[in-house]
């Protein structure tokens, strides 16, 4: 049995702990069917209030609160009124940063596998590393990966959209 990832792990700057996440298996225990080991292939880093990309860059809001907690909290927001984004928190209490999952083994881009996750609002705020629904577990398999420009952040402008903070697994 592969073993659950500390809070420790999650302590760590996001830049640190993003590519880590890769090769990682994300584990969705359902009520149905029971637990499902998903392989994290894709990932991309949003860091501090100073990142122009990251929610918490406007600083503290109702919406951004569990990102100024430690690291190991669920952070999820809806997009276009219909996909639930998953991301990790990370790095010490109140320096908001977060790893949005933008892919799973069999499903590429964050909305699609927070569908097939089953991932809604009732997620926000979750503890990784207590949660009996949803928890990273260690594969021991090396994560070979690329960096690239992070996705649909035209709006932080060129400094911040081009910062190579999308980390996918070869």
């Amino acid at each position: 049995m592969n073993e659950k990832l500390l809070k420790v792990f999650f302590l760590r700057d996001v830049l640190e702990v993003a590519p880590e996440l890769l090769g990682k298996y994300l584990v969705r225990n359902y009520e149905t069917i029971g637990s499902v080991r998903y392989l994290i292939t894709e990932v991309e880093a949003y860091r501090g209030e100073e990142d122009k990309a990251c929610h918490a860059n406007k600083g503290r809001t109702k919406r951004t609160g569990i990102m100024y907690h430690e690291g190991g909290k669920i952070y999820v927001y809806l997009v276009y009124g219909m996909y639930w984004m998953l991301n990790f928190v990370t790095g010490e209490k109140d320096n908001p940063q977060a790893v949005l999952i933008r892919g799973i083994e069999n499903f590429k881009g964050p909305g699609i596998l927070s569908r097939e996750l089953k991932v809604n609002n009732s997620f926000y705020g979750e503890d990784l590393i207590n949660s009996n629904r949803i928890w990273i577990e260690d594969s021991y398999k090396k994560n070979d990966f690329y960096t690239a420009s992070r996705v649909g952040i035209d709006y932080a402008g060129d400094k911040w959209k081009n910062k190579p903070w999308r980390f996918i697994l070869k």
